[in-house]
């Protein structure tokens, strides 16, 4: 189940001073009443001004609290230890809160303005108070005008003016990167979080390490020079990746359904998926050309799948499925779907298409099913970390817009061929002397590691490939997919480019494989399936093959296809493996 965020976001006022005297009483905020027509002054998420409805003058906030976003504003002043202050706010909405955190608050509901009011003395010492206006998830626009601090404002004569709005520049599992606005006559910066110095630099940017994967972490800017320290700055949010898909159980079952086609199983009406399916990929969203980025998914023809609902049920029937906890992907491609995103048109064209396909259907997400000549590097492309071939450039760019579109919630997968992926430890298409399509996903896996959910390569409709022991793995026996998957788990050198491919997540990888003999080459018994699990999971049974990656016990599960198949074949592969990842630890 989706984790609630309880947390309350807030507004953030952050107030530093040092041996200050107290001034006269005054409102200390900065476009207190938002009568700039911007938001100067202050930092918000979802925050807009505008024209009307205002208390007072011409502008008021305008703040749009989504479903994940309380659309909160910042702004940092100065006060003085020791001292009351009053805080203000005139507020409609429903609800729209305003506190001191860690010290009082208030709410109100209300289709007409409200005035909001506070009071909160600062302690002994303290060098920052932190005041938060928002609205609350999902509730829609809520407005501020006239918003009040007041009381003495404190400085120290000579310290540098406080530094503009900190932004979070990039994120990796374990750091946080900043930057700020310069602020003139300084010596440097420091960058606190909460009241612990993280850094301390001469310039206008700084990297935060040594943090966990998967941390929120908020920091504030301050200017410094002989004469001393500036208030700090707004707060600025980031949260390192490595996130795990916390609405996902630990070990799923991930299946395609043929929802635009039969393909000689039969048709599978999407009320009729057993609930046994954790993740269902409607196949396929196909493109109108192979250039155009245009991609359409329509429901399969009554001519060929008689028994197809209608639309309105298709609908009703995922968000039935949504109830149950179960995902719904739109997949893209397969075998027949060629896609390549050869100009940013293309590019551009695709994100459309695709963001209409999810919003018409209400989808969770993406399954990218690149197959055939969709991807494919350049000569002289042998960085996989930094791709040149239009292709797969255009490809990063769109999931990245896709991925930030839909937030945290947005399932990603990837299903390539054992040819794009593994074989790229022998062969890498860019470096040339064979076929310039050998282990092109790579640079798209790489990119995307840190918003992708499952990769499930599939360990079917393969040839022989080299693995981590440097000998050739075939089809037919556990060891193939215990090959495989030890290769994306430890990570491999990628062919004669002098780079290694980094390994990902044991959460990340899913083992691919046909439902039956009629889905496709590489059909496995229910028993060996479940050695190759075994093996990877637990390191256990693994026959002559030694993990390089070690054990994966939060190995994601396994893909099939189809579903389709599967119930063409009296759910052999529910029915043996759906048990079998209950019980895995």
């Amino acid at each position: 189940m989706r984790r609630a965020i309880a947390a309350v976001a807030a507004l953030v006022l952050t107030v530093v001073v040092a041996g200050a005297q107290p001034a006269s009483a005054a409102n200390l905020l900065t476009n207190a009443g938002f009568e700039s027509g911007n938001l100067g002054g202050w930092s918000c998420s979802g925050g807009s001004v505008v024209t009307g409805p205002v208390h007072s003058g011409s502008y008021a906030l305008a703040g749009n609290a989504t479903a994940s976003d309380t659309a909160q504003c910042t702004q940092t002043v100065t006060v003085v230890p020791n001292t009351a202050y009053t805080v203000s706010a005139w507020v409609r909405g429903n609800p729209v809160y305003l506190g001191i955190t860690n010290g009082p608050s208030t709410w109100a509901g209300s289709t007409s303005y409200t005035q909001l009011t506070l009071s909160f003395t600062t302690a002994a010492g303290q060098t920052s108070a932190q005041l938060y206006l928002h609205g609350w998830y999902g509730t829609g626009t809520y407005n501020a005008d006239d918003v009040a601090l007041d009381g003495p404002g404190g400085s120290t004569p000579g310290t540098p003016a406080t530094p503009g709005n900190p932004s979070v520049t990039a994120v990796t599992a374990s750091s946080i990167a900043l930057s700020w606005p310069a602020v003139s006559g300084v010596t440097g910066y420091r960058v606190y979080e909460g009241s612990s110095l993280r850094a301390t630099v001469s310039g206008t940017s700084a990297t935060v390490t040594g943090l966990g994967a998967c941390e929120t972490h908020s920091y504030t800017v301050a200017a410094y020079n002989t004469a001393g320290e500036s208030a700090r700055s707004a707060a600025a949010t980031g949260t390192t990746s490595g996130c795990q898909q916390a609405n996902l159980p630990r070990h799923a079952l991930i299946g395609y359904l043929h929802a635009s086609f039969a393909n000689g199983s039969g048709y599978v009406r999407m009320a009729d998926v057993p609930a046994a399916w954790d993740i269902v990929n409607l196949s396929f969203g196909e493109p109108t050309s192979v250039t155009s980025g245009d991609i359409r998914f329509t429901l399969c023809p009554v001519a060929e799948c008689p028994n197809v609902e209608s639309e309105a049920d298709f609908i009703a029937a995922i968000r039935a499925k949504q109830a149950q906890g179960k995902k719904v992907l739109i997949s893209i491609g397969g075998q027949n779907g060629q896609v390549q995103l050869t100009t940013t048109a293309a590019r551009d064209k695709f994100v459309q298409s695709v963001s209409a396909i999810i919003d018409r259907y209400g989808l969770d997400g993406l399954d990218v099913d690149f197959e055939g000549h969709s991807l494919y590097l350049n000569a002289g492309d042998t960085d996989f970390r930094n791709p040149t071939t239009p292709v797969i450039v255009n490809l990063i760019s769109a999931l990245r817009t896709l991925k930030s579109r839909y937030g945290s919630r947005f399932i990603l997968t990837m299903a390539p061929e054992t040819f794009f992926v593994q074989v790229g430890y022998q062969f890498y298409g860019g470096a040339g002397g064979g076929d310039n399509r050998t282990g092109s996903y790579l640079p798209v896996i790489h990119a995307l590691r840190d918003s992708l959910t499952v990769l499930q390569v599939q360990n079917y409709n393969s040839g022989p490939v080299m693995g981590l022991d440097n000998q050739y793995h075939n089809m037919g026996g556990a060891d193939f997919p215990i090959a495989m998957g030890d290769m994306l788990r430890a990570g491999f050198p990628v062919a004669s480019t002098g780079q290694t491919f980094p390994g990902l997540r044991d959460d990340q990888i899913a083992v691919g494989l046909p439902a039956a003999v009629s889905a496709g080459n590489g059909y496995l018994a229910p028993g060996t399936v479940q050695q190759a699990v075994n093996c990877l999971a637990r390191n256990q049974n693994c026959g002559g093959y030694t993990l390089r990656g070690g054990a994966s016990p939060a190995l994601r599960g396994l893909m099939t296809w189809s579903v389709n198949w599967d119930r063409y074949y009296g759910w052999e592969f529910q029915n043996s493996h759906r048990p079998f990842l209950n019980g895995l630890p």
